[in-house]
């Protein structure tokens, strides 16, 4: 019977993993950069180095791309039932690698071992939905005209650029890329630059998997890479993870080549409104779950991060959440027992701090969190407790703005319409919850928020074959459900002229 894994078991098993040689997937083989540019990824806990990994330039976009069209003609023309069966032995390997690959996730990103497993089962679940929904996405036989016949059908792009973000290395990678590949397109997939080792690592498992060139793994930065794929003549279909900033930012370069298809799930400031009827103990869990403190540290667009208590629960609840989150174990991303674990980067940390600081300076309190207690386990590392704000007003910057770490605004509301109001206040419209016990108060609300995915008395939770988008800047298209398979297909109509 195989042992539970340690801290000191995953420390032997994490330095056996990086002292491999990194390389990219590229038309069935492990390459470096052709220039031989590198670069290195280093572990948020302690800041020591983990693995010097390819910086993919230009040229390698190129070499990726012209892999990807090579192999198109022919994996258009395999049948659904056999791509369906390659994507099905694409999961089994995520399954027999499911620690090893959650391992990495918790070194180089720093949230908790025990969390990125969970990345790899979510991965795995969708990638199972896409093989169960992708005969269901189908054309269309339309009304005759005069004795001719009508058709529609569903034909892939071709080659897809998919760029994904750093906070779910492993489920992004694996799961982005199973709509594109089951509906017959091939793909580059760019990793991100701050959290490459899970992907990289997945691209080296599935090489013998799919045939060569019909997936292909690069990594490098967004200014680099990211834009030499984004801007390359022969990808008509794109697709982001990202922030607003980069959502706009691929838009433009996208529109200076040529008219493209680009879908994106960018960045949220999600409202959690909380009526006085409702079940206070599992609000105040749904506020912790919510928030995502145990699954990235914060770092999630889809994130409640603005809790709205109504003021004749407002005093009571925040105690109650008070305790709630002092009692997340943070420790050692690589620790089984850890609940918690670290923000990704310096940048990351410098920025949820810089929003602390603000929080205090515009007169909001700091209920909890900040650094944790000095000790030798935190030193080197970017860890922060989960953070409570109270005494948050809706003009204030941390009610306002994407922090994208464990920052939590409370703000106290009384009259509904002006809370709906002030939860539509802001530029996203990506997650919203509400919580009542009283059904067309929680309808009534939710028709009003500006929200793509949300919650009645839930938060966090995504399910399988349920679409997850985003309204206003929160960005374009639907991912997860049917709409995303759709997306990678173009529509062909064909006219059968018989009269």
């Amino acid at each position: 019977m195989q042992q539970a894994p340690t801290l000191d078991s995953n420390r032997r098993r994490l330095a056996e993993l990086t002292r491999r040689p990194w390389r990219m997937l590229v038309g069935g083989a492990m390459v470096d950069a052709r220039g031989g540019e590198r670069y290195t990824t280093t572990s948020p806990a302690d800041g020591q180095p983990l693995a010097e990994v390819p910086f993919a330039q230009k040229a390698d976009v190129e070499a990726a791309v012209q892999a990807a069209e090579r192999a198109y003609p022919t994996w258009r023309d395999t049948p659904l039932s056999q791509r369906v069966a390659v994507l099905r032995r694409f999961i089994a390997v995520l399954e027999q690698n499911e620690a090893d690959l959650a391992l990495l996730d918790a070194a180089d990103l720093g949230s908790p071992f025990s969390s990125m497993r969970s990345d790899v089962h979510l991965a795995c679940e969708l990638l199972d939905y896409i093989c169960n929904a992708a005969g269901e996405v189908k054309g269309q036989n339309l009304p005759g005209s005069g004795g001719n016949w009508h058709i529609t059908k569903r034909e892939p792009y071709g080659v897809v650029g998919r760029i994904i973000p750093f906070n779910h290395p492993l489920m992004f990678a694996a799961s982005k890329i199973g709509a594109p590949l089951v509906m017959g397109n091939t793909v580059v997939l760019k990793v991100p630059d701050q959290t490459p080792l899970s992907p990289l690592y997945m691209g080296e498992l599935i090489r013998e998997v799919f045939p060569p060139g019909v997936i292909n793994v690069i990594s490098g930065d967004g200014r680099t890479t990211g834009d030499a794929l984004v801007r390359h003549p022969r990808i008509k279909r794109i697709a982001l993870t990202g922030s607003v900033e980069t959502g706009r930012l691929i838009q433009r370069a996208a529109a200076e080549v040529m008219v493209k298809h680009v879908s994106l799930e960018l960045g949220g400031k999600n409202p959690m409104v909380v009526f006085p009827d409702a079940d206070i103990d599992k609000a105040v869990e749904g506020a912790a779950r919510g928030m995502n403190f145990h699954w990235s540290q914060g770092q999630s667009c889809g994130s409640t991060t603005r809790l709205f208590l109504h003021e004749d629960i407002h005093d009571d609840f925040v105690q109650r959440l008070k305790k709630r989150v002092e009692r997340i174990v943070i420790g050692n991303p690589l620790d089984p027992a850890t609940e918690m674990g670290c923000v990704v980067s310096k940048a990351q940390y410098d920025k949820a701090s810089r929003y602390i600081a603000l929080g205090l300076e515009q007169g909001a309190t700091c209920l909890t969190g900040g650094r944790p207690p000095e000790g030798a386990e935190f030193a080197q590392g970017y860890f922060l407790r989960p953070t409570v704000f109270t005494a948050v007003r809706n003009d204030m910057r941390i009610a306002k703005e994407e922090i994208f770490g464990p920052v939590l605004s409370v703000l106290k509301w009384s009259d509904e319409d002006a809370v709906v109001r002030e939860a539509n206040h802001v530029e996203y419209g990506l997650t919203a919850a509400v919580w009542t016990r009283d059904i067309h108060k929680a309808f009534r609300t939710i028709d009003r928020l500006e929200a793509g995915f949300t919650w009645i008395n839930g938060s966090s939770s995504h399910f399988k074959g349920v679409p997850f988008g985003g309204y206003k800047n929160s960005g374009v298209d639907n991912e997860e459900g049917i709409e995303e398979l759709y997306s990678y297909t173009q529509l062909k109509t064909v006219n059968i002229i018989l009269s």
